[in-house]
């Protein structure tokens, strides 16, 4: 008697290795475009580096960040505090520490609430058009009209100065992006054989939705959420910088760098060091948000994948 395929001795893993195929292959093909690309690698060490920070900082800090200590006020670098302290007494490395988990956590509730509302009205208003896409197009660009730091500002005023309100402001001046974005993937999607295909079968419209739009905006959305996430901190500590975000004691970077604005001359360090430390970050997002653009372009992926098929079939020759 013959046994079944999937009854064999290992054909079950066969199976899911067969299955896990292509999706382990866009992924391999993906890491090995990032690995060619050495600003790409600095930058994903630089995100890594930040995030670390952002989970383990307040207890590397070797002083509490919101203790005031009059007696070590505008300390200079040393041994005892690397970076110096400023004018409360306030160690910054242990504050530059502390305030990486306040830029990481605004940047993450921006994109939490400001992507998933521009995807959901932008493939709305590409799907359905008509004066549902007016609609939402128009309210949009009332949005883009302004510039999104001066009406992030607006919104922080009327809700009060905290980070809280801060990333709130900005969530609602972030979304028209993201909805800008998948507008124009939905628009081109829609006229296509297997979406036609799809309504042909009595398929809904938010199956559509889901099924065929979204996936053909995961590449732009994951490009240009990586690059957000630098801008974000730097929007939310431009806001703190001017007062409508962070409020003192919190260790934000922004407020840190608007702390040591007018000690600049008797004390440069206070500003310096979180000042670099936005800098950093933001690159760090840049470049691996480049380094994703780039390997998921698809003329480039296509060029690169027979250089990584041959550097495969080399490597296991040799072996």
């Amino acid at each position: 008697m013959r046994i079944p395929e999937s009854l064999r001795p290992g054909s079950r893993y066969r199976l899911i290795q067969r299955r896990l195929h292509p999706i382990t292959k866009e992924f391999g093909l993906t890491f090995y475009v990032l690995r060619r690309s050495p600003l790409a690698v600095a930058g994903a060490f630089i995100v890594a580096a930040f995030i670390f920070l952002a989970l383990f900082g307040t207890r590397l800090a070797p002083y509490d960040p919101v203790e005031v200590n009059i007696a070590a006020r505008f300390q200079p670098p040393s041994a005892a505090h690397p970076f110096g302290t400023d004018k409360m007494g306030w160690d910054v490395l242990s504050r530059l520490l502390a305030g990486a988990q306040h830029s990481i956590r605004a940047g993450a509730v921006v994109l939490a609430i400001s992507v998933p509302l521009g995807i959901l009205l932008g493939a709305i208003a590409g799907l359905f058009g008509g004066w549902i896409d007016e609609v939402i197009m128009r309210f949009t660009d009332i949005f883009l009209a302004f510039p999104s730091l001066i009406l992030a500002m607006a919104f922080s005023a009327a809700l009060g100065p905290s980070l809280f309100n801060a990333m709130i402001a900005l969530s609602i001046v972030w979304w028209p992006i993201y909805a800008r974005l998948v507008r124009g993937q939905a628009l081109s999607v829609r006229e296509t054989s297997y979406v036609e295909a799809a309504r042909s079968r009595g398929a809904s419209n938010w199956h559509i939705v889901f099924k065929h739009i979204l996936p053909n905006c995961l590449s732009p959305i994951l490009v240009t959420l990586t690059l957000d996430m630098g801008w974000i901190i730097t929007a939310a500590a431009s806001l703190s910088f001017l007062g409508f975000g962070a409020q003192l004691p919190t260790p934000e970077w922004g407020r840190m760098v608007s702390d040591g604005r007018i000690y600049m001359l008797q004390a440069p360090w206070v500003s310096l060091f979180p000042g670099l430390a936005i800098v950093l970050t933001v690159l760090g997002f840049n470049l691996l948000g480049d380094g994703i653009r780039d390997a998921l372009d698809p003329k480039l992926r296509r060029l690169t994948e027979v250089k990584w098929k041959g550097e495969k079939t080399s490597s296991s020759s040799t072996d």
